[in-house]
């Protein structure tokens, strides 16, 4: 019985942990930069084309932010500001 109840514990603490795949993250950041600057986090989490769970979402937010690929406003506003014709632009300039 002990040993059923840590295999639960331990099952909902590696549910817990789960990150999102490759495929969700990029999903969720096509959503934004298609809608950039006109939704908050719930509405933005509602126009995706697939169902994700409230966490993942969150989490996938956090690093998009992280990365600075978007800006979250004071007033919870989500913008998408990663610009990669400039940063291409800039990989490619020779350095002195």
């Amino acid at each position: 019985m002990e040993q059923e109840v840590r295999n639960r514990n331990l099952d909902k603490v590696v549910r817990l942990f789960r990150s999102p795949t490759l495929e969700t993250v990029l999903m969720v950041e096509k959503t934004i930069e298609e809608y950039s600057g006109e939704y908050k986090k719930t509405q933005l989490w509602e126009k995706l084309p697939r169902k994700v769970m409230w966490p993942t979402f969150v989490t996938i937010l956090n690093y998009l932010e992280e990365i600075n690929k978007i800006i979250i406003s004071d007033d919870g506003i989500i913008t998408y500001i990663w610009n990669p014709t400039l940063a291409l632009k800039l990989r490619s300039r020779k350095s002195y």
